[in-house]
């Protein structure tokens, strides 16, 4: 579903992806992992066409992220950022249905608060929720009015930025068994990017570990393991000792 080719992407003398290839099959959760810094999220923004790679190719369902029709390639996903990102001035359905209120998803009222109730109630939060502004929800809530809002246009594709972050392990696992279900269920192809390493056990088919703008390692979350590479290892133990040096 999405391939990267030989991608490269600096900022001035900042070389943050140095030849990145990787492949996500079609309705598998991929899950990439590594240090603050090492373009996680320069990578999905480079999918997204928020940033444009300075050299190789990525394509999605086959086809170059970076021709035709930009609406309707952007409806083909979902995403659950780290933040949050939800309006402050909007009512919690109209996050929900933030899509479904513009554009040529446009619903009447009626018919998008409907629909923004359904997602709520699938992630766990019930009907009163609707009404109530951002600022009256714990982090776990509007963590989850994020993955609602993400999932309400039935996207083919979900990206998801550090899910977790910010939350305790309980919430943490809530959120994790959410996503896994709901990838599952959808039949979606996911990409997520997290430090979490009970989120990658949790939620992902693959994993990628990625290093100094390249893929170390990559293969199915069983063989993580075992997977004898010194970088992934690293990274899983959180040793001080091994190839990933620590910033002092």
């Amino acid at each position: 579903m999405i391939q990267f080719r030989d991608v490269h992407k600096s900022f001035g003398s900042n070389h943050v992806l140095r030849g990145l290839d990787l492949t996500i099959e079609r309705g598998t959760s991929m899950v990439i992992i590594g240090g603050s810094g090492t373009g996680k999220s320069v990578a999905l923004k480079c999918v997204l066409g928020l940033i444009r790679p300075d050299s190789g190719s990525i394509t999605v369902d086959g086809q170059d992220a970076y021709t035709g029709d930009r609406d309707a390639f952007l409806a083909r996903f979902g995403m659950l950022f780290q933040g949050g990102a939800l309006f402050d001035s909007l009512p919690v359905w109209q996050n929900v249905a933030f899509r479904h209120m513009r554009g040529s998803l446009k619903k009447p009222a009626e018919e998008a608060r409907a629909l923004a109730i359904d997602k709520l109630r699938r992630v766990g939060l019930k009907a009163h929720v609707a009404d109530l502004l951002p600022a009256e929800l714990s982090g776990g809530m509007q963590k989850r009015v994020g993955l609602a809002r993400a999932i309400a246009a039935d996207p083919e594709i979900i990206f998801f930025d550090e899910p977790t972050t910010g939350l305790d392990p309980i919430m943490s696992g809530v959120i994790n068994d959410l996503i896994r279900e709901i990838v599952v269920e959808m039949g979606a192809t996911a990409m997520t990017i997290t430090h979490d390493m009970s989120s990658v056990r949790a939620i992902a088919d693959n994993i990628a570990m990625l290093h100094e703008g390249q893929i170390k390692w990559t293969g199915p979350v069983s063989q993580m393991d075992d997977s004898g590479d010194p970088y992934l290892e690293q990274f899983i133990t959180g040793s001080a000792t091994g190839p990933i040096e620590a910033v002092r």
